[in-house]
């Protein structure tokens, strides 16, 4: 899979400093608090982000989310990374150094 952005299958991500992430029960979702407000993530969102956890790398969440979502990996592969641009782009998330 081929990326606009300069990371890999290899790259792992974390939430960034600013945000909060979490199960939050009463809206039966994983939310991303911020000061500013929230965002009510969707179930596969949430399952994407909580693997952000700067151990594992994309191919690892790839591989996970195949098997969680009953997916082949070629087809969910794009999807994530399309996924990771736009949240790496809104500073949701950064590369683990």
């Amino acid at each position: 899979m081929t990326n606009s952005n300069n990371y890999t299958g290899l790259t792992r991500f974390r939430i960034a400093p600013v945000f909060m992430f979490r199960w939050e029960e009463s809206q039966q979702a994983y939310v991303l608090m911020y000061p500013e407000g929230i965002v009510k993530l969707n179930p596969t969102a949430g399952e994407i982000l909580n693997r952000c956890d700067g151990a594992r790398t994309v191919s690892d969440i790839v591989a996970e989310l195949s098997g969680l979502f009953s997916e082949a990996p070629d087809f969910i592969e794009p999807r994530i990374h399309q996924f990771l641009e736009v949240c790496h782009g809104k500073g949701w998330i950064q590369p683990e150094s």
